[in-house]
């Protein structure tokens, strides 16, 4: 009975070790930090993202080739959906670099879907 309780608590410490590292990643990436920082342009956000993704993710985000965009911030944090954007690691979709000022508009146009 303790060696099973001893396995939790290590287990619930790894998970609370790991969240907390993911967390201090998060915040010393200097793009990351600088976009969370600014205010986005919900408008401005929606021209760049008619221009460089509604061609895979459809004019209004309802998908196409890429899937729907609908409601993505309600199940994906800010991190996720700015590293999703810039990482390139989910082919077919291409790394993109945008400036923070764009990624803080194409983030807060993505957070009115």
């Amino acid at each position: 009975m303790q060696r099973a309780i001893l396995m939790v608590v290590t287990i619930l410490l790894a998970f609370v070790v790991g969240i907390f590292a993911v967390r201090v990643v998060q915040a010393s990436d200097p793009y990351v930090k600088t976009v969370l920082s600014l205010k986005g342009d919900a408008v401005q956000g929606h021209a760049i993202f008619q221009i460089n993704c509604a061609g895979c993710h459809g004019l209004e985000a309802d998908g196409r080739v890429g899937p729907s965009l609908q409601g993505v911030s309600k199940h994906k944090s800010r991190y996720r959906l700015i590293r999703q954007v810039i990482s390139g690691e989910t082919p077919p979709m291409p790394k993109f670099q945008p400036s923070t000022q764009e990624m803080a508009d194409l983030l807060s146009y993505l957070e009115t879907l």
